[in-house]
């Protein structure tokens, strides 16, 4: 997984905003760690709400797919806690830390002659769809 990716939170006068993010996985959780008083920061403390476009990585050819994830985003408090991510990531202090609650994961990639969208949220099955054009039948698995 690459680290860089696009973060979506909302401004204060509900517009959105797009910031550069580095997120990981540890600990069987999504992770989000950013400057301490960075706008992202202050606009999920404010609203956790996000979404979060995946790096697809090297390249334009979106082979492996492009994902975007959605959810709330909790903010971690607990020193323990804090101490045993900084210890393993060594962000640069101070700094956010939250945890994301995903409510869901979307992947769109191309299987020809169709666009895949596979939708994935909590309590539901995988849902994909198949399109190709506006004017296209829409296939619904």
């Amino acid at each position: 997984m690459f680290k860089h990716h696009i973060l979506g939170t909302l401004r204060k006068d509900g517009a959105p905003r797009l910031s550069g993010l580095e997120a990981d996985f540890r600990y069987g959780e999504l992770w989000l760690g950013m400057l301490s008083g960075s706008r992202k920061a202050l606009d999920l403390r404010r609203d956790p709400r996000f979404s979060l476009h995946a790096n697809p990585g090297a390249g334009a050819d979106l082979a492996g797919g492009d994902v975007r994830v959605s959810g709330r985003a909790v903010e971690v408090t607990d020193p323990g806690v804090i101490a045993r991510y900084a210890a393993e990531v060594r962000p640069p202090e101070p700094f956010h830390l939250f945890r994301a609650e995903l409510t869901e994961v979307v992947r769109t990639s191309v299987e020809a002659p169709y666009l895949l969208l596979e939708s994935w949220q909590p309590g539901r099955p995988l849902r994909t769809v198949r399109r190709r054009s506006a004017y296209a039948r829409l296939r619904v698995d």
